[in-house]
């Protein structure tokens, strides 16, 4: 049931990725904008479900392994700063990569926080 739930995520996650590559897509672009985004809203998500959820439960296989990580996408990311530096847009990659990392660890500790407040709320 696991390989399930994750095969099924994964299938949501792709074509969700998929869709938000389309919706972002510009000719005209320099900035790998789809990609930054679909990173920043995978980690809110998954810093929500990990602490939302058991570690160990169908939800996080089906959600976490599957829909964000086949939502999210690091060989991309480093296949497009890769380009950046290579077609002299410097100052475009260096900020990829920090608006990356900075970004997505916020994101992580914006996702946590609210499902810990979730809990509160629930509790209370």
């Amino acid at each position: 049931m696991r390989y399930f739930s994750v095969g099924i995520g994964g299938i949501i996650g792709s074509l969700f990725r998929y869709g938000l590559g389309v919706a972002l897509f510009s000719e005209e672009a320099i900035f790998p904008t789809a990609t930054l985004c679909a990173n920043w809203i995978g980690c809110m998500v998954l810093g929500w479900l990990n602490t939302h959820t058991p570690r160990s439960s169908l939800i996080q296989d089906g959600i976490g392994t599957g829909l964000i990580g086949s939502f999210t996408t690091f060989s991309t990311f480093s296949v497009e700063t890769l380009a950046l530096f290579q077609h002299g847009h410097w100052i475009s990659a260096w900020t990829y990569i920090l608006t990356s990392l900075v970004g997505g660890l916020l994101l992580v500790h914006v996702g946590s926080r609210l499902a810990r407040l979730q809990k509160e709320e629930t509790e209370c």
